[in-house]
């Protein structure tokens, strides 16, 4: 058996072919475009890689980019100030301030100043109590990027054993609520976890999001599984890779996401889903 590939790029794609449908109609009826104000401090190539995508999908969603570059030595205090400027301005419904930031700055602080209703990461502590008291308003992008491919493979989730591999405020934590909302049985693995093989072994869902290159062999993989990789790491040959062991995963399993390819794509469109549902969410 060889798994059945979620495309990320084909649904990433008709996802922000849906908002731009909603934008258009919602400026045909005479109300503006959603706006989205993406902040970026210094030059990590990874994070400019990354804003250059949002930005591109704006333009592909019919939402307006404010887009902030800013020096990585500016201080705290400025960017904070900056957030708070845009939490007070009515033109603008997404805030997003690029992660990581540098280190002498508290990105707790950064993110809890941001406005929930304008927290389109979905990473404020508000927004992610509202996940997991079942009642989400915005949810964190790659979460719920995760949630859409599950979803596509027209597999009912409810009561399938699901493990998730890594455990960052990210991916992780926000990836368990979302698959307890769906009424999934969730395990979260982390650096403490014992016996992490045969965890994977017995999962019907396998989430991994740990940074590490090939870190879940791919001979762990149940027969039949859906394997999401959300891990996206550079080898030293310059080639991508995730961190499940993609050729022989995908022998086993019975759908599974490539990377590149997969869940990064669908992180930028479900930001484009956030930036709409924010927009809508004021006006109401």
């Amino acid at each position: 058996m060889t798994a059945q590939i979620l495309d990320g790029k084909i649904i990433s794609a008709e996802i922000v072919s849906d908002v731009r449908a909603k934008v258009d109609a919602r400026v045909a009826s005479g109300l503006r475009a959603p706006a989205l104000a993406v902040i970026l401090l210094g030059s990590d190539p990874a994070s400019q890689v990354y804003v250059g995508n949002k930005k591109r999908q704006c333009a592909n969603a019919g939402i307006r980019s404010i887009d902030i570059d800013l020096p990585a030595d500016t201080s705290e205090a400025d960017l904070l100030a900056l957030v708070a400027r845009f939490n007070q301005d009515d033109e603008i419904d997404g805030i997003l301030v690029q992660l990581p930031l540098p280190k002498h700055i508290n990105a707790e602080k950064v993110i809890e100043l941001i406005d929930p209703v304008k927290d389109v990461d979905g990473f404020h502590p508000y927004n992610i109590g509202r996940l997991a008291l079942k009642m989400p308003l915005l949810r964190p992008c790659t979460p719920r990027g995760v949630m859409t491919l599950l979803e596509r493979t027209g597999i009912d989730i409810a009561g399938k054993d699901a493990v998730i591999v890594g455990a960052s405020n990210i991916v992780g934590r926000p990836q368990a609520l979302e698959l307890l909302l769906a009424r999934a049985t969730v395990t979260i693995c982390h650096s403490k976890t014992r016996d992490l093989e045969n965890k994977v072994r017995g999962a019907d869902i396998v989430v991994a999001g740990v940074g590490i290159p090939h870190f879940v062999k791919g001979d762990w993989i149940k027969a039949g599984a859906i394997v999401i990789d959300v891990g996206i790491n550079r080898l030293q040959n310059g080639k991508l890779c995730g961190d499940v062991e993609f050729d022989v995963a995908k022998e086993k399993a019975a759908w599974i996401t490539p990377v590149p390819g997969g869940v990064g794509l669908m992180t930028v469109a479900t930001l484009m889903q956030n930036t709409f549902d924010a927009c809508v969410n004021r006006a109401d």
